[in-house]
């Protein structure tokens, strides 16, 4: 199995972090770095990173999944135009995943106009243009997987690789357990005396 993860300049370094290890270390989960030109990237806590390809070398074809990693750029107008790639990937019935303003990316390429999604905000997503998936906005903490398609906020990574695991089949009790230890720190919040 073989997920490609796009990481562009100022990449959110925790939002895909956790799916990353886990999916290397514990699944066995071959994971590609694409960024836009194949060029090194550094996150926004400084973490450099070195690419495997760029994001037009990416055939859907050699992969399982495409996933969007999230940060700044996702609001300016540096921000990349993934539409053809992600298009690509979710005609050939292949996951496509994003999480914080890299949903962003999927609502403009318009695979969200018509599937259940999250992200950050209804309002964030309302102002692209191009986006046709009002109705179909959840607002919810949890990342949501519906059609291939895993979205999720910016404060979901953990259930954000969950729901990637799932959606990809690797889902097991196991996992159910990470979830649920991971989900132990929202459950409750406490104020300092």
């Amino acid at each position: 199995m073989r997920l490609a993860i796009v990481l562009h300049e100022g990449f959110a370094d925790w939002e895909c972090a956790l799916l990353m290890a886990a999916a290397r270390t514990h699944l066995g989960v071959d994971i590609d770095v694409a960024t836009l030109d194949g060029a090194p990237v550094t996150s926004m806590g400084g973490l450099d990173v070195s690419a495997h390809l760029s994001i037009d070398a990416l055939d859907p074809a050699g992969f399982d999944g495409l996933v969007i990693c999230g940060g700044a750029i996702w609001g300016t107008a540096d921000a990349p135009n993934l539409s053809a790639t992600i298009r690509s990937f979710h005609r050939q019935e292949r996951l496509v995943a994003a999480i914080c303003g890299g949903v962003d990316a999927l609502a403009s390429s318009g695979i969200l106009d018509a599937t259940d999604h999250t992200g950050n905000s209804a309002d964030s997503l309302a102002s692209l243009a191009g986006y046709r998936g009002h109705g179909h906005y959840r607002d919810q903490p949890q990342a949501l997987s519906r059609d291939h398609i895993v979205t999720a906020a910016g404060t979901a990574p953990v259930t954000f690789a969950v729901e990637i695991f799932r959606a990809l089949g690797l889902g097991s009790p196991e996992l159910d357990g990470y979830a649920a230890l991971y989900g132990r720190e929202h459950a409750a919040v406490t104020t300092a005396a």
